[in-house]
């Protein structure tokens, strides 16, 4: 079955053009949304995920409408891969049952990882410059014994956190992992 998806990002805006791609390309059932990308809840795509099964081909208009990163579009691709659905993007050449759409998709891997590699070195680098300079600091080391052994004389958390020279949340934080 050619399962369509559709999104655009606010309620305001019109799934027209996409709706139209789609049935053009054949779509026998077509799943759609008004959220934004960076909202992996959305109701259509959890729909469709759930109802796409072995053998069947999910296409949508452009890559965007379906994943908000890269590193999101791999996820979904590899819940696809496991349930055997192919996947088809019709303004950008990646279709999952041709060998030319994988190797597509696996040349966006490698450069998506290596812009997570260069922006982890950038970081290092920024880090140790700062270090450096003096100027990096980390958050003080909370001592979770301390804190227990505060709490348990009856000292709340606000005070704690003072005493500690922390945050109550980190004061919460704390405690909570203690517990659990």
């Amino acid at each position: 079955m050619i399962v369509g998806y559709a999104r655009v990002s606010t309620a305001g805006q019109c799934l027209d053009v996409q709706l139209d791609e789609l049935n053009a390309k054949g779509c026998e059932r077509i799943f759609s949304d008004k959220a934004t990308g960076t909202n992996m809840d959305r109701s259509g795509l959890a729909q469709m995920m759930t109802f796409v099964r072995d053998g069947d081909t999910i296409v949508v208009s452009r890559l965007d409408r379906f994943a908000r990163s890269l590193k999101d579009l791999f996820t979904l691709l590899d819940q696809l891969t496991v349930k055997g659905v192919a996947f088809q993007c019709l303004h950008q050449p990646i279709d999952t049952a041709s060998s030319t759409g994988k190797l597509t998709l696996a040349v966006l891997g490698a450069v998506a990882e290596f812009e997570n590699d260069l922006r982890r070195e950038r970081q290092r680098e920024g880090i140790a410059k700062a270090k450096a300079a003096g100027v990096y600091k980390r958050g003080p080391v909370i001592d979770a014994a301390e804190v227990l052994r505060r709490k348990d004389s009856g000292e709340n958390p606000s005070v704690i956190a003072r005493a500690m020279g922390i945050s109550r949340m980190s004061v919460y934080r704390t405690l909570s992992a203690s517990v659990g």
